[in-house]
């Protein structure tokens, strides 16, 4: 998955998806990179950072641009067909945040 970029001196948008996760994959693993893929094209992409643990429990945040960035992949055709099969198959549950980042730092100084 591709990194957020860090140091940006403005403010974006954080999607924060927690989910636990089905037993096997049933297609996961191949729609998931489809899906890294199809979200860097998006306009409004900032990036992405993920974990999932042994028992399945996750946490993907995704940056964005703008509000409206974020409404746009949310309608993405191809991601709504994820969406579906997520909820169908993928996930015993989730959910999903949108917050505004105002700044951040680190430990590397930026």
């Amino acid at each position: 998955m591709e990194k957020l970029v860090h140091g940006t001196k403005r403010s974006c948008y954080a999607v924060i998806f927690s989910s636990q996760r089905t037993s096997g994959d049933q297609g996961y693993s191949t729609m998931a990179d489809k899906m890294d893929k199809l979200a860097s094209q998006q306009p409004g992409f900032l990036g992405v950072e993920s974990v999932r643990d042994d028992s399945g429990s996750g946490i993907t945040i995704s940056y964005w641009d703008s509000l409206e960035a974020i409404s746009n992949w949310k309608k993405n055709q191809s991601h709504l067909v994820a969406q579906e099969k997520g909820k169908q198959e993928w996930y015993e549950n989730y959910s999903v945040k949108i917050c505004k980042v105002e700044r951040e730092y680190s430990s590397s100084g930026q």
